[in-house]
């Protein structure tokens, strides 16, 4: 039976290196049909996958089209291997939980959703927010999950000093000491975070794993 498992794993792996959305799906359903432990499937298989990938566009050698495919991919899979984690009851160990979104008037997501897949292939609990959010949406989801990490992403220069504000309320509402900020976008810089009172910047998906554990205290590896 091991010896299937690895199979399954190996299946589930390769489709998300090769970004085939109805191929993860496949396996998925084989690993759940096998009895193999859900929760492994995805950590050894899904996960595995796109950390593959993330490696290879660290080095440069795979590109932003393939790491959103690579995601498609896994999430495709971890949905139906989450609804067999759900039948079982079991419970995925979490590292931590993000909260991330967009900032007011900008409704760009394709980055932030690659920072949810690799935070989610991690082992982290994240809660999407979404586009164009309100700075006092942020305040409040802060208030009502208390999450270890605040991501915000903006593109456009016109909306960076949205993260600005953020964490100006976050100050005021006595909230600032109590969750990790962290931002990216196109529109942001190690220095504008310095500027506007971030933890941390991330230049791309990698790195704010990579940071987002820092800031947690998540040891690599």
């Amino acid at each position: 039976m091991e010896k299937e498992y690895a199979i399954i794993l190996q299946k589930l792996s390769k489709a998300v290196e090769e970004f085939d959305v109805e191929r993860a799906k496949e396996a998925a359903i084989e690993a759940a049909r096998s009895g193999l432990d859900p929760i492994k499937a995805i950590e050894e298989g899904l996960a595995k996958g796109i950390r593959i990938i993330g490696d290879l566009f660290e080095k440069k050698q795979a590109f932003l089209p393939e790491l959103i495919m690579a995601g498609e991919a896994m999430k495709a899979g971890t949905q139906v291997l989450m609804e067999e984690v759900r039948k079982r009851g079991l419970t995925l160990k979490k590292l931590g939980n993000v909260l991330i979104g967009t900032v007011h008037g900008d409704l760009h997501d394709i980055g932030k959703n690659i920072v949810i897949s690799m935070l989610e292939s991690a082992g982290f609990d994240v809660i999407d927010l979404g586009v164009d959010v309100p700075a006092e949406e942020f305040i409040k989801k802060v208030k009502d999950v208390r999450p270890g990490v605040l991501g915000m992403s903006a593109l456009l220069t016109t909306t960076a000093p949205e993260q600005e504000k953020v964490v100006k309320l976050l100050r005021e509402a006595g909230l600032r000491d109590k969750v990790n900020v962290i931002i990216g976008g196109a529109a942001t810089s190690e220095r504008w975070a310095n500027q506007m009172g971030a933890d941390a910047y991330a230049a791309d998906a990698i790195e704010a794993v990579r940071k987002i554990k820092a800031l947690l205290g998540v040891k690599e590896g």
